[in-house]
């Protein structure tokens, strides 16, 4: 193991460990932001198989002079990436009952990694911390305050490593400063929101106290009207759980179409079968109105950012999204559109709003946020 205490932050190769719902993946990225080892487990749940653990790192990825862990939910302490010492590891199980199905399996890695490669210190960053600068109207739930203030009851958001690489990464491509630009980041994987970035800072997105809220998933309802769930409570009797249960993973696309692949479902759709042409309808209308939206919060936009899974491989929805959103100034040219790869401008001729694909690097972006706070470890 190398020598940390005289290693500057900016050159510190950094373990990214990003839990997600169905795998934790682990990258080493090294001074110069190169990915030069990555394994894939699966998605810890109660716990992550130690000895699966040791092999996986033994590939090189222990060679790391400090980890960077994604978490989920920072609450509304925790507003920047932080050490993790006891006290924050107690305060981050505190928050579970705020994310309980993502926390655990964060917290979950966090334990195995800290025991296999005890001497590395680690860094949490947090997928709610870039919402943190959200104004109160944004944030703000129209309910009792007696409820918004003993359970902080508010629109904390989500994705946010995502939609913070969106901020960092297209004033980059533009060659322009963040504070001249007005950024819809729209991250459209299994998971999907939108964040309005004006002068690099979040004023608005779609998720909200759950990630839930917002736009049609790939299995997830995204908004629906809170009274139709107390009517279907009332005149079913359904629990609690099974309402939960069909809102998170039953609804959205495969509650719509049977199935919560985008692929098949656009090939369905294309074939004529009439439950995913309608998925795809309502997918993209509920898409398009809260792109809308975003750009109403910052008074116009300058930029289209697609990202993640859906967002960077489907031409079709980027081209069905752009159709609808001329009122904006946003035009697509279509063959840079259908052949789009990396990150790659495909903004058509005349339009005033300009259009991305960014490809979706929230390892980089966990990995400058741990740097920023491991400049004051010495090991």
């Amino acid at each position: 193991m190398v020598s940390h205490g005289t290693e500057p932050a900016q050159r510190r190769r950094v373990l990214v460990v990003n839990a997600g719902s169905s795998s934790l993946k682990l990258s080493l990225i090294d001074g110069e932001d190169r990915t030069v080892a990555q394994r894939e487990l699966a998605a810890p749940d109660a716990a992550v198989d130690l000895d699966e653990l040791r092999a996986a790192l033994s590939d090189g990825l222990a060679q790391a002079d400090v980890v960077g862990h994604r978490i989920v939910h920072g609450g509304e302490r925790f507003r920047d990436p932080v050490l993790i010492d006891p006290a924050v590891e107690r305060a981050l199980h505190e928050l579970v009952e705020m994310a309980p199905l993502h926390q655990p399996k964060s917290l979950a890695a966090l334990d195995a990694v800290s025991k296999v490669l005890p001497g590395v210190p680690a860094v949490a960053c947090f997928d709610t911390a870039f919402h943190a600068t959200l104004p109160a109207a944004a944030h703000t739930y129209a309910l009792p305050a007696a409820w918004r203030e003993r359970w902080r009851v508010r629109r904390y958001g989500f994705h946010g490593l995502s939609h913070a690489w969106i901020a960092r990464r297209v004033p980059e491509l533009l060659g322009r400063p963040a504070s001249e630009l007005r950024i819809v980041s729209a991250h459209l994987g299994a998971g999907a929101s939108l964040c309005a970035i004006a002068a690099g800072r979040s004023v608005d997105t779609t998720m909200g106290f759950t990630p839930l809220e917002g736009l049609v998933m790939a299995t997830r309802s995204g908004s629906v009207d809170p009274g139709l769930l107390l009517w279907l409570m009332e005149r079913t009797g359904m629990a609690e759980r099974q309402l939960a249960e069909a809102l998170e993973h039953e609804s959205g696309l495969r509650g719509l179409a049977g199935s919560a692949d985008m692929p098949e479902v656009l090939a369905r759709a294309a074939g004529g079968d009439e439950d995913a042409r309608i998925a795809l309808e309502v997918y993209v209308h509920r898409l398009r109105g809260a792109i809308a939206a975003m750009a109403a919060a910052m008074g116009g936009v300058d930029v289209v950012a697609f990202t993640a899974g859906v967002g960077e491989r489907s031409p079709e929805i980027r081209h069905r999204v752009a159709t609808g959103l001329g009122f904006l100034g946003m035009a697509i040219d279509e063959d840079r559109n259908s052949d789009a790869a990396g990150d790659i401008e495909i903004t058509a001729a005349g339009a005033t709003a300009r259009t991305f694909v960014v490809h979706a690097r929230e390892d980089l972006e966990i990995a400058r946020q741990t740097r920023s706070v491991a400049v004051s470890v010495r090991r």
